[in-house]
């Protein structure tokens, strides 16, 4: 009797210790969403759960455009509502100029769907369709490209606007090991463990391709002095204020120093030309970030970091909302 009460105890405790392992694992492995995106250049994604606990109060109507209304009407999804994640790659074009632009995008949407009024909608306005994976591909015409979309699971999306369907069906073949807690891309699986606990919102690679403009990242209408093809790791958490890191991973040490120095240069302009901004929620908030912007470099490293307080945030929301 004592011996089977051993075993008996010898597996609940082996049981136990295998559940724990998996919720660990689980709770360290990227975002499913993200694990499901194809090999990119970049990745970003978002989780919409914490910023609409957060900001619901102060949240907007939305006031659809007559194309969107038709779309909202027929599938009754509505983004504000209903699209908790998002995880975007982003896929560099050999030809920044031709059809395509510079980039192309393949995306994971993840929410609350109904699967039978978006499926009839996507077989009202496909051009074609195609089986994979046991899976159907709507595809859309959308601005001279492609749109192929796939509804991958009950509360899961793929669309993919890139010029063959071979992001698409990635995802697809992804989607049949999503339950492995490290599976995913080969730049996830670089930069995963650097991204800091909590992100709720980050991004990895070349994730200044959006911005770039004649070869040059833009922001605020400002050229950094970065190649578009600078290796990124960003993120944003929520610890009772909004917290960014932006790291820059540099080629060699002396790089990372001259990045280093031309970006505090930058900053400083920055802090002086926000100084005169109107007395706006949004100006404040800006003039904010810019006054806690910390910048530090070690070896091959460049990392921003800043916070924006809880209230200037709801602020911000609430001001938009009333315009």
């Amino acid at each position: 009797m004592l011996r089977r009460t051993r075993r008996l105890l010898w597996t609940v405790a082996a049981v136990l210790a295998v559940i724990a392992l998996a919720v660990f694992l689980r709770f360290k492995s990227p975002p499913e969403a993200a694990r499901l995106l194809p090999e990119s250049d970049g990745i970003l994604y978002l989780n919409l759960r914490p910023l609409r606990t957060l900001l619901h109060p102060k949240l907007p109507p939305v006031h659809a455009a007559a194309g969107y209304a038709q779309f909202l009407d027929a599938t009754d999804f509505h983004w504000e509502r209903d699209l908790d994640q998002v995880a975007i790659a982003v896929h560099r074009m050999s030809d920044p100029h031709g059809p395509n632009g510079p980039a192309a995008y393949s995306m994971v949407l993840v929410g609350r769907l109904d699967g039978r009024r978006i499926a009839r909608w996507l077989a009202a306005h496909a051009t074609e369709t195609e089986s994979y994976a046991g899976q159907t591909i709507y595809s859309l015409p959308s601005e001279g490209r492609t749109v192929r979309v796939a509804q991958i699971g009950y509360d899961t999306m793929a669309i993919s606007n890139t010029p063959t369907p071979e992001q698409i069906h990635s995802i697809l073949d992804r989607h049949r090991t999503a339950a492995l807690p490290f599976a995913g891309s080969t730049l996830l699986a670089r930069h995963w463990s650097q991204i800091p606990l909590l992100s709720f919102a980050w991004g990895m690679g070349q994730i200044g391709l959006p911005f770039t403009e004649s070869g040059a990242i833009h922001l605020f209408g400002m050229a950094l002095p970065l190649a578009p093809d600078t290796t990124f790791l960003a993120s944003l958490r929520w610890v009772g204020s909004l917290r960014l890191r932006v790291e820059e991973i540099a080629p060699t040490p002396e790089i990372a120093a001259s990045q280093a120095s031309s970006l505090s240069l930058l900053l400083g302009l920055a802090r002086g030309a926000a100084v005169g901004l109107a007395p706006t929620p949004a100006n404040r908030g800006l003039q904010q970030v810019l006054s806690t912007a910390q910048l530090t470099s070690r070896r091959n490293r460049v990392v921003i970091r800043a916070s924006l307080p809880s209230d200037t945030l709801l602020d911000i929301v609430s001001e938009e909302a009333k315009q």
